[in-house]
């Protein structure tokens, strides 16, 4: 900031003067409220007392005045200073905001946030993760900071392209994103359209994990709200997602977040129509040792496939009846339960559809007088029932083979079901 602006430097020593007051008005002595008895103290006892409590109280006051003198000395700094010192009195700040919350947010009203914020888009890379240290800790806690970085313009100084930046400028910066991403729970308008293409290029790249779980915990923030399904599902986040949902160990974030999605209008068609669907969802079921991931999968199924026959036929192309009576019988009860549903779908749609050829033909019978044809249709119906156990069976054999780990009461309970199992209560 140059000299040709004497007002704005006299508002922010005028902030300054009455932060100080404030400081100083607090450490008044109390003098003790222990008059319960007198007591008797020669002179030179007194003396004593008297010269330690001065050199106590000269201590204290030093370190405060010295605490006050680098706080004053930084935020002056980070206004008007050089370059080399808006960096050291980024650092100095960081420090401060680490003390309490009630220093975070004196940091904030002293005005630290606007040029931090300016830091970031530096393009030189030390200058700019000092300011984002910064301006991480000025955050935690604090929704009002966070506000003060939105309005200070912080999502319109991310780098356009990630390769720029190092790994622990690209892990601090959504870690940034992430604190302030919190915001979209709030009242406070926040738009996630300036932030998605810089989530999206993290995602994309080779950054560790710990990153890209950052970046999806801000996706999940956002999806949170519907008003942002539509810019989500526009940027080819559903793509991603899928993609990532695949990998276990960014896989439940992944889910939990289409799971958001998959309730609005824009985010089912993305999902229905991306061909990625629902083989990966029907995969992820087979994780036995990610009960989360299935439950996930499990309800974003079921959304699929609630009232469009066709997903459901689809569904059952791709093997998901076997897959269903697994989790129906080895998952987590919420993933039962799920599993049941879909099931219990399939097969009223699967009787629904033998229903004009399994029951008495009276009409056509009757119209074609063949003794021929009654015999065709016992046939018929005797071949389904046999293709029908025998896909009973082949199924229960490979569930028992891999639930032998398991214990005797689930076994106890698969062999339940192969006997108590007829043609009438199949699941399909």
């Amino acid at each position: 900031m140059s000299d040709s602006s004497p007002w704005l430097k006299l508002r922010f020593f005028l902030r300054i003067r009455r932060f100080l007051q404030l400081k100083t008005s607090n450490k008044r002595y109390t003098p003790s409220d222990s008059f319960d008895k007198p007591r008797v103290i020669d002179i030179d006892e007194e003396e004593k007392q008297e010269h330690d409590m001065g050199m106590e109280k000269r201590e204290e006051g030093d370190e405060e005045e010295d605490g006050l003198v680098v706080l004053q000395r930084s935020v002056k700094r980070l206004h008007f200073g050089r370059w080399e010192e808006k960096e050291v009195a980024a650092k100095e700040i960081r420090r401060l905001a680490k003390e309490d919350l009630k220093m975070k947010k004196s940091l904030a009203e002293l005005g630290v946030v606007p040029p931090l914020v300016a830091m970031v888009g530096e393009e030189v890379g030390g200058r700019r993760r000092l300011a984002v240290q910064a301006l991480i800790e000025l955050a935690n806690g604090t929704y009002m900071n966070k506000a003060l970085m939105v309005e200070a313009g912080i999502l319109s100084k991310l780098p356009e392209n990630v390769d720029v930046l190092d790994k622990s400028t690209i892990h601090e910066l959504a870690q940034l994103l992430l604190s302030i991403s919190s915001l979209s729970n709030s009242q406070f308008p926040l738009t996630c359209i300036k932030i998605l293409p810089f989530l999206v290029g993290i995602l994309e790249s080779n950054s560790s994990i710990e990153t890209k779980m950052l970046c999806l915990g801000t996706l999940y923030n956002f999806s949170t709200m519907l008003d942002h399904a539509g810019t989500l599902v526009t940027d080819g986040v559903v793509h991603i997602l899928l993609r990532m949902s695949l990998m276990k160990e960014t896989s439940e974030k992944a889910l939990a977040t289409l799971g958001n999605l998959v309730v609005t209008f824009l985010g089912k068609k993305a999902m229905e129509n991306n061909p990625m669907v629902p083989e990966n969802l029907i995969e992820i079921l087979t994780w036995e040792d990610k009960p989360k991931c299935q439950e996930l999968s499990t309800y974003i199924l079921m959304i699929l496939a609630y009232q469009s026959a066709a997903k459901r036929e689809k569904m059952v192309k791709s093997g998901i009846v076997q897959v269903l009576l697994e989790v129906a019988l080895l998952g987590s009860p919420l993933a039962q339960k799920r599993a049941l549903k879909l099931l219990q779908w399939i097969k009223d749609e699967q009787q629904a559809k033998m229903g004009p050829h399994s029951g008495p033909q009276t009409g056509r019978v009757a119209n074609i007088g063949s003794p021929v044809n009654q015999r065709e249709i016992y046939e018929g119906r005797k071949m389904m029932k046999n293709m029908v156990k025998q896909s009973l069976c082949k199924n229960m054999e490979t569930i028992t083979r891999r639930a032998n780990p398991i214990e005797d009461s689930s076994s106890s309970k698969l062999k339940a079901l192969v006997i108590s199992s007829s043609s009438k209560s199949l699941p399909y």
